[in-house]
């Protein structure tokens, strides 16, 4: 896992193709952006989780 410091407006790549930044800072929440190509799938840990759990029960 990568840790580090960024402010509002600074980026980080992942490979040659991603790119995360930070859109907002407050106290206790930071808001993101994600640009990625479409074929690549970006999903929140927690919805990753509740998809497959809704798949396990159904």
């Amino acid at each position: 896992m990568l840790v580090g410091t960024r402010k509002g407006g600074e980026s980080l790549t992942v490979g040659d193709e991603i790119v995360i930044t930070v859109v907002e800072t407050r106290p206790g929440s930071v808001r993101i952006g994600i640009e990625a190509p479409s074929e690549i799938r970006v999903l929140c840990r927690q919805w990753q989780r509740e998809e497959l759990g809704a798949r396990l029960w159904s």
